[in-house]
């Protein structure tokens, strides 16, 4: 039997990251999402221990200081993190993980999982990915701006200090999705 696999997939805002995940995630079966704990509210839709850990900034803090996270972030004014027991529990039980974590994140979390297998997401070009943040329609102007900052940092931070083992280009949804799947079983696989 095969030691199960982490799988790391980062991306700039806009280059379909999470449609992807969530391609994958249906079509291989044994694989499963990380899920992340947050201080944010919960969303209309969302689920305690289905999409995040739902915690308080106090309790959040308490996980930080008692290390119980492999790697965290404040992001406008919440925290995200990934819970140490979570991944450790799942790979336990012979689960591969698929996580999503920005660069910056990864750059941590290779600290503690130095295997974990890094799939970059790149959209086909900035110009592109502007589009699809327009097309979105969620966002500002001002706002689309700074997501193309930071996908511009992020993709440089990527290159220069990243662990991606794998690049997926998602010019076409389709194929970028079978790209990914042939990646998590490819290396699912490997013993």
């Amino acid at each position: 039997m095969s030691k199960a696999k982490l799988f790391v997939l980062s991306a700039p805002s806009g280059a379909g990251k999470t449609t992807l995940k969530d391609i994958a995630l249906k079509k291989i079966v044994n694989l499963k999402y990380s899920i992340s704990a947050t201080t944010r509210p919960p969303r209309e839709g969302e689920v305690e221990g289905e999409h995040y850990f739902f915690k308080d900034k106090k309790k959040f803090e308490q996980m930080i200081v008692n290390q119980e996270l492999v790697e965290y972030m404040e992001v406008h004014g919440n925290y995200y993190g990934t819970p140490k027991s979570f991944i450790q529990d799942s790979l336990a039980s012979g689960k591969n993980l698929i996580l999503d974590l920005d660069v910056y994140g990864k750059v941590n979390f290779d600290k503690e999982y130095p295997n974990a297998i890094g799939i970059m997401i790149l959209p086909p070009s900035l110009d592109i990915m502007e589009k699809r943040l327009h097309d979105r329609g969620t966002d500002s102007e001002q706002t689309i701006e700074l997501r193309l900052k930071n996908a511009r940092d992020e993709i440089q931070f990527s290159e220069e200090q990243g662990k991606y083992e794998y690049q997926i280009i998602n010019d076409h949804l389709e194929s970028a999705a079978t790209e990914l799947e042939k990646i998590i079983i490819k290396e699912i696989s490997k013993s």
